[in-house]
């Protein structure tokens, strides 16, 4: 591999980047046509019977070292550091995905389920005429795709005249029986249809997979344009790449127009959760769309009708954009341990009550066996030859098809041919003989199980490998050629017609594998489509630019996002609470006050009920050290219910099931607060225990983020009833956790000495007011106007119950609650007096206080589940839909 810092001599620099790239860019292994150049620089002949050369083959195969003209204009638009400059083009980009927080989930990651989503430098780039025979190939058959679907699911005489095996597609599991004769909802199976594409060493394209159940990658193609046209301004434009949000609108419309509702339908975009793999992608695909990204428990069905759960009600929904797999959709017809769909939902499509895209029952168009069918199905339906050929496949389900292609094993690919999670594509090359006869034997045994499929070496695309990343020296950076495959999407623009993604996902294998799958280390590359004329400049902004009103919608708040919201709110306020709580107890064990036993109990009673420390750990009286070991200890305990850790993992949750609703430097500020705690300490000692010092610096470092996150909560998302419900949260565990807090420094007689009335006004974390206000005062009348009675204090009982209550009563108006509020066993603060709260009775005991913070408590406990009861599961008795038309 050739390297730009030692590679070549200053007097041997060559007069220009373009130049330059050509001399350090090593070309394409053989057998593998070279993206860089044009052509198959070793100019092999493909395999006899296996890869036949068409007649649009849209590059030369001369031997030629020099770069295409595309690639000659991009390195050339560099600007005048050129390839020099391309280090810190891959940091930025780097640090972009980092800062957006993109991520593909790896469900076999040992580092987390989260990783940061893989781009490359350079894109992928397609001449005119190049995309001209794929738009045209692809097109053709997404038509040809929806006409097999709607036969099988209608009259079968594909069937029936053995243009299909039975066997192939009614024993797919993908094959759903209860979607036999249902005319989906606009008459199109397949709004949305993705091909897995690659070039033969001569330059010709070759279909190898197609993905129809929920193709993925409408979402990451869009951040790979957006990161990448960035880092090449000057390249991009004088290049004139296509845009790409011509194609979006046109599938918004499209699936507007065929659906029930039309221009005024619902769209909403069923995602599985924040675990599946490509979760990022929801979230970000629902943003840029403007639909509602919901989970399979936001929606109902009632009477053969699907609705949204709202804070309103029940509102109706029109239309599906899935990225769910058809088997989870429905639990009464289909899997009955998913949770990830609608009970009811296949009811729904069947009475035409719901456009579902893509409509359930396609992933047997999935399966690589049918790809050897498709030219005769195309001549069958289409009356037209394939424009774009499938890679040679053989189903063994047929013998003669079995017995041709055994001999062939060792230069093709064994598929499986149902979705089995255990199977993986074998590459017969890589077999010895004996594993060769092993597998003759057993697709002999099973032929039906397996499917055969030429081996094609992919073409080959440059790529800019950094120092540490995988396959680059340590000496320095370089251009090394990756084998990249092609997926382009087709999506309808209304009833019966498609339009193709000017571009597509390019996946890159990691190293020499050939193995493109991001699951398996891969990488991804923007696409760029060259174009002769001008660009299509068209947005997602509305047509009428010129409207003279603009009617305001508020954004509908699903169930499942208030309660996450609400979880949200109650978790940062938890986290801020018990860490505030434990930097007051490891300063005051180590503080002037340490031998003051009412401030010991104090903190050992709240560091018990707090989750700090366990029950059975001795009292900070009893043996302090032990105490303070044990609440340290116990920070970084995730699995320790109300730990700081616990809290701080609550917080992540919480947010990532409402991702699309956050900022993403509230997301960033998110994930980097819980990395940051949790990142591997050592202490001084061999056991990596840290001391007190240590343990506040951490949780100094956390309060920190904290005040960060509730400011971005506070300042930076719109006041909805989304909103509300997570200032609701915060407010509700404020107003608990300070009432508990006071509630037992009065039992204990802490806060009767100096140290525990200090502790305590810090603990409300308002020491800084209260010394402006009272001076050097320490006694209970100053306390208790502080921390009980002052409206002006956001940290005083009175002032956050009065929140508590406005927000509350601003949602019930909203949705038209009737009968009795939610707020009403939060006591009101209008009638509190100083004086009987400071009044003693004959024991010594503040009884009007007490009852005064047993309320609180009380109420605190009944609005959390009055709240659960009527706006998050929705229970038919406590709540009287009002279903929207």
């Amino acid at each position: 591999m050739t390297h730009t810092n030692d590679s070549l001599l200053p007097s041997e620099l060559p007069e220009s980047a373009a130049h330059l790239a050509a001399a350090l860019a090593p070309a394409a292994a053989a057998g593998h046509f070279d993206e860089l150049r044009g052509a198959d620089i070793s100019a092999p002949t493909p395999p006899t019977g296996h890869l036949a050369s068409t007649s649009n083959a849209p590059f030369s195969i001369a031997n030629n070292p020099d770069l295409s003209s595309a690639w000659s204009i991009f390195f050339e638009h560099l600007g005048p550091e050129g390839i020099q400059d391309l280090d810190r083009r891959m940091a930025s980009l780097q640090r972009q995905v980092r800062d957006n927080g993109i991520t593909y989930n790896v469900y076999a990651d040992t580092d987390g389920p989260q990783r940061p989503w893989s781009v490359d430098l350079f894109p992928l780039i397609l001449s005119q005429n190049d995309w001209a025979h794929i738009e045209r190939g692809v097109l053709q058959r997404a038509r040809l795709l929806n006409r097999v679907m709607a036969d099988v699911y209608g009259p079968q005489e594909l069937l029936h005249k053995g243009l299909l095996p039975s066997a192939l597609v009614q024993g797919h599991p993908g094959y759903l029986r209860a979607m036999h004769g249902v005319q989906p909802v606009g008459g199109t199976h397949l709004p949305i249809a993705a091909f897995d594409m690659a070039r033969d060493a001569q330059g010709n394209w070759w279909v190898v997979t197609q993905r129809t159940q929920a193709p993925s990658g409408l979402g990451y193609l869009l951040e790979n344009r957006l990161l990448i046209s960035r880092l090449f301004p000057e390249a991009f434009s004088q290049m004139h790449v296509q845009r790409l949000a011509a194609t979006y609108r046109a599938l918004l419309d499209g699936l507007r127009q065929m659906s029930p509702a039309g221009a005024d339908a619902r769209i909403v975009l069923l995602t599985p959760g924040p675990y599946n793999e490509t979760y990022f992608e929801h979230a970000y695909l629902a943003r840029y769309l403007g639909l509602t990204l919901v989970e399979g428990n936001d929606l109902t069905v009632r009477d053969a009708r699907l609705y949204l759960k709202t804070l309103h009600g029940l509102q109706p929904v029109h239309g599906i954009l899935k990225r769910l797999d058809d088997e989870f959709l429905d639990p009464l017809e289909l899997r009955s341990d998913s949770r990830l769909g609608v009970p009811g939902l296949l009811q729904a499509i069947r009475a035409g009550n719901v456009l579902v895209a893509n409509a359930p029952g396609s992933a047997f168009l999935e399966s690589s066996a049918l790809l050897g069918f498709m030219p005769a199905l195309s001549r069958h339906l289409l009356g037209e030859e394939l424009a774009l050929p499938s890679l040679p496949t053989w189903w063994c389900g047929e013998r003669s098809a079995m017995q041709a292609v055994l001999p062939q094993l060792a230069h093709s690919v064994i598929r499986p041919t149902w979705p089995m999670a255990q199977r993986v594509p074998v590459l017969g090359g890589g077999l010895s003989p004996q594993d060769l006869a092993q597998w003759s034997a057993r697709i002999e045994a099973q032929g039906d199980e397996y499917t055969v499929q030429a081996h094609l070496p992919l073409s080959q695309m440059p790529t800019w490998r950094t120092e540490g990343t995988e396959g680059a020296s340590q000496r320095g950076s370089a251009i090394a050629p990756r084998s990249v495959m092609l997926r382009v999407f087709a999506v309808c623009d209304g009833p019966g017609s498609w339009r193709v993604l000017p571009g597509g996902l390019a996946r890159l294998a990691q190293g020499d594998s050939g193995i493109t799958s991001m699951q398996r280390g891969g990488s991804s590359a923007d696409v760029w489509v060259m174009i002769d004329g001008p660009v299509d400049t068209t947005t997602l902004l509305a047509h009428n630019q010129a409207a003279p009103a603009v009617v305001h919608r508020s954004r509908q708040v699903t169930s499942r996002a208030a309660e996450n919201l609400f979880w949200l709110g109650r978790y940062t306020e938890r986290t801020e609470n018990v860490t505030r709580l434990a930097r007051i107890t490891l300063q005051c064990l180590n503080g002037e006050d340490q031998t003051s036993q009412p401030l010991l109990a104090w903190l050992s009673a709240m560091g018990v009920s707090q989750g700090l420390v366990l029950s059975t750990v001795p009292a900070a009286g009893q043996a302090r050290r032990v105490f303070e070991r044990s609440l340290i200890a116990g920070l970084t305990q995730p699995a320790q219910v109300t730990s700081v850790g616990y809290n701080l993992r609550g917080i992540l949750g919480a947010a990532s099931a409402v991702r699309d609703r956050l900022s993403q430097e509230h997301w960033n500020l998110i994930v980097r607060a819980e990395a940051e705690f949790f990142a591997p300490r050592t202490g001084p000692e061999d056991d990596g225990d840290y001391s007190p010092l240590d343990a506040l610096r951490q949780l100094e470092a956390l309060s920190g983020h904290t005040a960060a996150m509730t400011g971005q909560q506070t300042d930076r998302m719109t006041r909805d009833d989304g909103w509300r419900l997570l200032s609701i949260g915060r407010h509700l565990e404020r107003l608990g956790f300070l009432a508990t807090a006071l509630e037992s420094g009065l039992q204990t007689g802490a806060v009767l000495e100096e140290g525990g009335f200090e502790a305590m006004v810090a603990l409300f974390d308002s020491t800084i007011t209260f010394h402006a206000q009272y001076q050097q005062r320490r006694d209970m009348p100053a306390l208790l106007d502080l921390l009980v009675i002052d409206r002006d204090n956001p940290r005083s009982l009175a002032w956050v119950a009065q929140t508590l209550r406005g927000r509350i009563a601003k949602i019930e108006a909203a949705a038209g609650m009737p009968g009795e509020s939610a707020a009403t066993g939060i006591p009101e603060a209008s009638d509190l007096s100083l004086v009987a709260l400071c009044a003693q009775d004959a024991e010594g005991r503040h009884a009007a206080l007490e009852q005064y913070l047993g309320r609180c408590v009380r109420g605190v406990m009944g609005l959390s589940d009055v709240l659960a009861t009527r706006y998050f599961t929705h229970s038919v008795d406590a709540l009287r839909y009002s279903i929207g038309a």
